[in-house]
């Protein structure tokens, strides 16, 4: 006869990962914020999930609608700081939307997914209906929040929506195209800041965040394909397409121009045409911040090199070195811009 003991080893074990769900702690193969395991049951079970998809984590990529008036040193205007601000907020429902179309756009995929599966629309927490639904009022909180401000903070709204969703449906197994993509929201952040406080946008700051946004997001990839080698991880679609040489490639070529546009635009501000005479020279702070900030772009070339570049956030918020650096150039070019009446 089978004894009790003998009946228990029988018995199929408790996936270690599944405990872990119902007990509401992090599974040790699923350390993501995003992926982390909320309780499938309670009457607030949908809320948060719903919350725990809308990634507000991610928000701290919105921080960037402010570049635009710190470059033009407005950000001392209450008026300013207002629209803004509600840039910022029109970015988070936005990008929250996106989040939420993507995860139920994926959902069969993310619970095959080792991690992803813990995700709430994937462990079926949050039903794809809702994550839809949600994204729909979302969207339209975020466009409406664009019109309270500016028309033209509506447009790169609308824009920024229509090119993510894009993204999401069709576009993020494209090669080129998808870093095209990733790179156009952090722009399209720091287009959106002057669009609200109705700023001129300096060509030269326009080329530093276009092609800075493009280091980023190549980087990204490039830090993904490095890890996927190192481990054997499987990668994304789109990077089957890549080799490691090419987005090193993009990557080299747009460190390249970002140093070189912020450089020239460093010199041009406090600059002043004087009719019949010399024009003024540069700011000071001005040039001495192309040093912190080129330093800047090496140490983070350094991070994304070792395999580290996830997410740009996750390397700004570890690496101390670098956020010296960041706020050394932060004060040095407050400095430039608050002592310069053209920028």
């Amino acid at each position: 006869m089978t004894t009790s003991q003998e009946k228990a080893a029988a018995l199929p074990e408790e996936p270690a990962d599944e405990a872990a769900l119902e007990e509401n702690r992090e599974p040790e193969d699923a350390p993501e914020d995003d992926v982390v395991p909320v309780r499938r049951t309670g009457p607030l079970a949908v809320p948060l999930g719903l919350l725990k998809t809308m990634r507000p984590k991610q928000w701290v990529k919105n921080v960037l609608v402010f570049a635009a008036p710190f470059a033009a040193g407005r950000l001392g205007e209450a008026s300013v700081w207002i629209q803004v601000l509600v840039a910022f907020a029109a970015f988070s429902l936005a990008a929250s939307g996106v989040y939420l179309v993507n995860d139920a756009r994926d959902v069969e995929a993310d619970r095959a997914h080792p991690k992803k599966r813990f995700r709430p629309i994937a462990a079926g927490i949050v039903p794809p209906g809702v994550a839809y639904g949600t994204a729909v009022v979302l969207f339209a909180g975020a466009i409406a929040l664009g019109f309270v401000a500016t028309l033209n903070l509506a447009i790169v709204v609308i824009v920024y929506v229509v090119v993510q969703l894009a993204y999401c449906l069709w576009l993020k197994h494209e090669p080129v195209i998808d870093v095209c993509i990733v790179s156009s929201g952090f722009l399209m952040r720091a287009i959106a800041g002057g669009a609200a406080a109705s700023l001129y946008l300096s060509p030269w700051f326009l080329l530093t965040m276009a092609f800075g946004s493009l280091f980023m997001a190549s980087g990204k990839r490039y830090a993904e394909m490095r890890l996927a080698e190192q481990t054997g991880a499987k990668i994304r679609k789109s990077l089957e397409r890549y080799s490691a040489s090419y987005l090193r490639f993009v990557w080299s070529l747009s460190a390249t121009i970002v140093i070189l546009a912020y450089s020239l635009w460093a010199f041009q501000i406090g600059v002043q045409p004087v009719r019949n005479a010399l024009p003024t020279p540069p700011s000071m702070w001005a040039i001495i911040s192309v040093v912190p900030f080129v330093v800047a772009i090496l140490r983070y070339a350094v991070d994304v090199d070792g395999g580290n570049g996830g997410e740009p956030e996750e390397i700004v918020i570890n690496d101390r070195v670098l956020q010296v650096l960041g706020l050394a150039w932060a004060v040095l070019l407050f400095l430039a811009v608050s002592t310069s009446a053209v920028h």
